[in-house]
């Protein structure tokens, strides 16, 4: 069966979450979570995956070792695609998005050596630039109050300079199409419209080294 977007209890069973984030209240849910919403999830990743390569959905538990927050499970489900892609469902709506959330320091070192240079620095203010006027935001996960060591306070792409990663998504609340199977024409638009903002990444960036 192919995706025909989230129904109106992946919604609730969310609201429910949050308002009962416990292991008793996922016991009792768990169909209502892999059929309502995990299930769409996986068959949206199915039919994205010619474009944007296969997806991978996230687990459901938090990592609360380090957490003040002990709430076992993640309010929202999300998934990343291997050729560029993020999208995440909860009560809030949904989002696409695509880029670097946050890379490691070397990624960091050639990310801003490239926003120096005129060619590629100029190429990806211009593809931010168009990005913004389409309606998508475009930002960092992180950003540095003042410019990076090594670089002038007025440098002309100083506010791209500053980002710890670099992202471009957009964000849409609960509405009936979301339960249509139109909810995947809205994402796919999102990541081929933002997709020579990820390709611009990975040619100067690249990913991280392994380990």
């Amino acid at each position: 069966m192919g995706f025909r977007g989230w129904p109106p209890d992946a919604v609730e069973f969310f609201h429910g979450l949050q308002a009962d984030n416990t292991k008793a209240y996922w016991a009792a849910h768990r169909p209502q979570y892999e059929a309502s919403v995990r299930k769409p999830m996986a068959a949206l990743l199915d039919e994205l995956s010619g474009e944007f390569g296969p997806g991978r959905i996230a687990r459901p538990y938090r990592d609360v070792r380090f957490r003040a927050d002990k709430s076992p499970y993640k309010t929202q489900i999300y998934a990343t695609l291997d050729r560029g892609g993020y999208v995440n469902f909860s009560a809030d709506g949904l989002t696409a998005a695509t880029g670097y959330f946050m890379m490691s320091a070397a990624q960091l070192e050639r990310y801003r050596h490239a926003v120096d240079a005129e060619a590629s620095g100029g190429r990806l203010a211009q593809v931010v630039q168009r990005l913004r006027a389409a309606g998508l935001e475009v930002g960092g996960g992180q950003a540095l109050k003042t410019a990076p060591r090594g670089f002038p306070a007025d440098h002309p792409r100083i506010e791209l300079l500053r980002y710890k990663g670099l992202i471009c998504w957009r964000r849409w609340p609960v509405a009936p199409w979301l339960h249509t199977a139109g909810a995947k024409d809205r994402v796919s638009d999102v990541l081929r419209t933002a997709a020579p903002l990820h390709q611009w990444l990975d040619h100067h960036v690249g990913p991280a080294a392994p380990g």
